[in-house]
């Protein structure tokens, strides 16, 4: 006896999570008489924070519907920009993030950033707490239920990955506010007051300073200053803020 099916249409965004045969523009899917829609959608490598609107038979629906047989799914993909309700937009990003997590933190954004690897558990368990979007390029850390939320990364490239989550979340740029190192906030600091943390040849070059009000860690604008001008200029060109 034949098992029922669906017949299942993914976004293209979201056909790198399947297997070929369900990358087709409609493909039957196999289901039981008890598991939700998300489950299914799941089961197919689709983590549900990548699955925007729910379409059976062209109405939408919740998650929790369980589908019947011969019943047409669409799969969405998360509408841009992504509202993230109940919290300010805040970001944790797993071990393998931290340059997206350092450029996040050049641009003013509030990013968490574990740099050894905590473990899924503690990491959905600090998102959850703190009220973070999580963000990794790990399938199975997103599906855990404890997060806050989370997003996918999708490429492997610091340049993509920044416009990727700057597109998806219009977080407020407010560059050269956050220290890189740590996500403290970073205040003006008057040369002499920062002298003894600085090399001789610094002291003698520059004379403008920032210092971040957590860990301490003293700014100026010295050789790599151009190479970060650029990254802050071209995302306030096309995602708004002030590069000032």
């Amino acid at each position: 006896m034949s098992r029922p099916e669906i017949h299942v249409t993914l976004a293209p965004e979201l056909r790198l999570f399947v297997n070929s045969e369900l990358r087709r523009k409609r493909a039957p899917v196999t289901i039981d008489a008890s598991s939700s829609l998300g489950h299914v959608v799941e089961s197919l490598g689709v983590p549900l924070t990548e699955a925007g609107t729910l379409l059976v038979d062209g109405r939408a629906v919740p998650v929790s519907h369980v589908p019947s047989a011969g019943e047409s799914v669409e799969v969405r993909a998360v509408a841009r920009p992504q509202q993230v309700p109940g919290a300010p937009l805040r970001f944790l990003l797993d071990v393998h993030l931290g340059t997206l997590a350092r450029r996040l933190r050049l641009l003013g954004v509030d990013a968490a950033y574990e740099s050894e690897d905590i473990g899924d558990p503690a990491l959905a368990a600090l998102s959850a707490a703190e009220r973070r979007v999580l963000l990794s390029r790990d399938r199975g850390l997103l599906r855990r239920r404890e997060i806050w939320a989370g997003a996918y990364v999708y490429s492997d490239r610091p340049d993509e990955q920044l416009r990727d989550v700057l597109g998806r979340f219009a977080p407020v740029l407010a560059p050269w506010t956050r220290c890189t190192a740590c996500n403290g906030r970073l205040a003006d600091a008057e040369k002499d007051t920062v002298a003894e943390r600085l090399e001789h040849g610094t002291r003698r070059t520059y004379d403008v300073f920032a210092q971040c009000t957590a860990c301490g860690r003293v700014y100026w604008r010295g050789a790599h200053h151009a190479r970060l001008e650029a990254i802050v200029e071209d995302a306030v060109r096309e995602f708004g803020g002030s590069a000032a």
